[in-house]
This record gives C-alpha cells, structure tokens and sequence, in this order.
C-alpha cells in the first residue's frame, strides 16, 4: 500500500459514528475525533445538556453532521429509539463506540470498601457498564449486518479491567475533593467488556464486523497532587494521561487503517503493563 494510500486508510469521510457516553470526559474528546477525521457522529448520552453541548462543538470547530441523542441505555426500548433515530437521520452506521460508563448517583456508596459494599450499587453499575454494552452491541450490530461493508465496534475497557488496582495509592487521594478508590464492580465489569469484545470478534467475524477493545490508563481530570504523584510513579511514562492521548487509537480501530484486526484489547496506559 502506498503512502498516500495509507493516509486514505484514516480517512472516515461518509461514516456514521455513534460514541455512548459522548458528553463525558473522553467521550467528548472520541466525538472530536471521529469528526475532525471526517465521520458524522451521532452524540448519545443520558445527559441532555451535555450531548447538546458536543454537538455545538462539533459543528462549529469541523462542520459536523451530528445528531445529539439523549438515551437510557439500559433500557432496551431507549437504545432501540436511538437506533432507529440514527438510522433515520444518517441511513447506516459503520461505526459503534461502546464508550458509556458510569459510578453512581450514590459516591459515598460507590466508593466504599468491598465488604460493605451494597448489592443494588454493584447492580446499577453492571446495568450501565456491561449490561448496556451488550444491548447497544446487539442492536447497532443488527444494522451493521445490513451493511456492504461491514462495520467497526469499539468498546471501551479499563486498565482494571485487565490488573488489579494498587490500593496503596489511593491513601490520601481525592478527586474533585472527595476521597477515592476503584471498587470491584468497576473492575469486573470492565473485564467482562473485553470478554464480550472477544466473544463478538469470533461471532461477527466472518459477517465484515470487527470489533476492539481500548483500555484507558489514568486520565487526569481533576485528581488532588497526592493521587497523581502516586499514580504517576507507577507509570513508566512518569505521568497520567491527557484525554485527548486517548483518540488515536480509537481512530485507527475505527478506520479502515485497522482492517485486519478485531479481537484486540489496545492498552493506553503510558507503559504500566510493561513493568
């Protein structure tokens, strides 16, 4: 393949890209992305003001064609709305990025240690953290079967999801002023994404469907210098993320530059698996 060819391979002009969770920390970083390489993105996220606000990004900074879509995802019945609501605005969709998470309305719950932690809590995360990912995975997959080509899943896992978390940084960290820790629900449901991803590549592999995962390190979003300095002496890179390191993998799994690789787990992580 040629030079200018593999340029071309980036290239996601004419692409449906639908990003879960896109007014969030990176989701809105994965939205600029996809459209600053050429995709229209449908925006799709519980929070109504914040998938609006993607959207204006969008438009003004890259002339995006993009459709905010507030959606319950996990409830079958929404993402079904958001399907039919993509399908009808751009026709098809080539790409899925299974990005939604989330922690809990409840913090003091969410973080708290594992032998008290409350059942309807660890319920409400897999609701959101995998059982979502499995019905948006179905239906989005249910239209990229209708496509000539085929179509790219991306879902986003964890560092956690693969290792366990260090316990001994957490003494003394804070994010947004609050105490902090990273709960087993958050760990296990982030390894089941990439057992889903797995499961669907050997599925839908013979059907032009690839499907990836990326596993996001620390991202630095607004942690106390305690937490960083910690997390950072972990990482052979000597720092956390910046959000926006986080989109290049997803634009090449996305593209057509990845089209040889599905069931793949990318680790984003400045390094810390290779201790």
């Amino acid at each position: 393949m040629s030079a200018g060819k593999m340029k071309a391979a980036f290239d996601l002009t004419g692409k449906t890209a639908v990003v879960t969770g896109g007014a969030g920390i990176l989701g809105k970083e994965f939205c600029r992305g996809l459209a600053e390489f050429g995709a229209q993105v449908a925006i799709v996220d519980v929070n109504a003001e914040g998938v609006e606000a993607t959207a204006e990004i969008l438009r003004k900074d890259y002339s995006c064609k993009c459709l905010p879509v507030v959606a319950d995802l996990t409830d079958p019945d929404s993402i079904r709305s958001m399907v039919d609501g993509v399908i009808g605005e751009f026709g098809s969709i080539d790409i899925l990025h299974n990005n939604a998470a989330w922690k809990s309305d409840d913090l003091d719950g969410f973080y708290a240690p594992f032998e008290e932690y409350d059942y309807k809590i660890w319920r409400q995360v897999m609701a959101v953290n995998i059982d979502a990912m499995f019905l948006v995975a179905q239906a989005v997959g249910k239209e990229m079967l209708k496509n000539e080509n085929g179509g790219s899943v991306i879902q986003t896992s964890s560092i956690y999801g693969v290792m366990g978390p260090d316990q001994r940084i957490y003494e003394g960290s804070e994010y947004m002023g609050r105490q902090i820790s990273s709960p087993a629900c958050y760990s296990v449901s982030k390894a089941a994404v990439l057992g889903l991803t797995q499961y669907l590549a050997a599925y839908w592999g013979d059907k032009g469907i690839r499907v990836n995962s990326i596993s996001p390190g620390g991202v630095e979003s607004g942690q106390n210098e305690t937490f960083k300095s910690r997390y950072g002496a972990r990482i052979p890179m000597g720092r956390m993320a910046r959000s926006n390191e986080m989109v290049g993998a997803l634009i090449f799994l996305a593209s057509d530059a990845s089209s040889y690789i599905t069931g793949e787990n990318i680790m984003i992580d400045g390094g810390l698996s290779a201790w």
